[in-house]
């Protein structure tokens, strides 16, 4: 089974040279390399809950504190949860490593 990035599972479009990169720019998700390999992903593909600025439901996001309990309900955030297992890298974790802690 071959694990997917947020823009895969979405198919939003705004991974680098995607279909939606002129309306809406590039995805945080797929810029920020300080989250590369988290949960098998490129860049924070696999961790796009802790970065501003990703979408959900066609709208930009804010910051994690305002967004994390709509991600907590989206089916990808579900997904790799799932997919994880005991591996899951909890959302504190992974903004110590954005704060390079």
């Amino acid at each position: 089974m071959s694990k997917l990035n947020c823009w895969e599972f979405k198919e939003c479009g705004r991974e680098p040279g995607g279909a939606n990169v002129s309306k809406s720019g590039e995805c945080p998700a797929a810029m920020e390399k300080r989250l590369d390999g988290i949960h098998d992903g490129i860049k924070g593909g696999r961790s796009c809950w802790v970065l501003a600025g990703t979408m959900c439901g066609g709208e930009t996001q804010g910051t994690f504190a305002k967004k994390f309990d709509n991600c907590r309900e989206c089916n990808f955030y579900k997904k790799v949860k799932e997919e994880e297992g005991v591996d899951y890298q909890f959302a504190a974790t992974l903004l110590a490593t954005l704060r390079g802690e």
